[in-house]
């Protein structure tokens, strides 16, 4: 699990089951998106809840998973330096 550690202290990360983070500390999880299918059936990982875009269609769950896990990397847990 990538983390990180920003100036004030805090830890932020994209959470996953990999380490128990509340050994770490106080534990605050946020929604980063929504991954969910529209009524014809692709599914989509709408990442508004952090700011980002809706992506898709995906024609599986896992796709869409894996699309938005690499946007929430990339984009929101380390974004580009401008």
């Amino acid at each position: 699990m990538q983390r990180l550690i920003c100036p004030d202290g805090t830890i932020r990360c994209v959470y996953a089951e990999t380490i128990d983070l509340a050994s770490i500390g106080h534990v605050s999880i946020s929604r980063g998106s929504h991954v969910e299918p529209d009524p014809d059936g692709p599914w989509f990982a709408d990442l508004a809840p952090v700011g980002g875009p809706r992506l898709g269609p995906f024609a599986r769950r896992s796709d869409a998973l894996n699309a938005e896990s690499e946007w929430l990397h990339t984009h929101w847990l380390f974004p580009p330096l401008d």
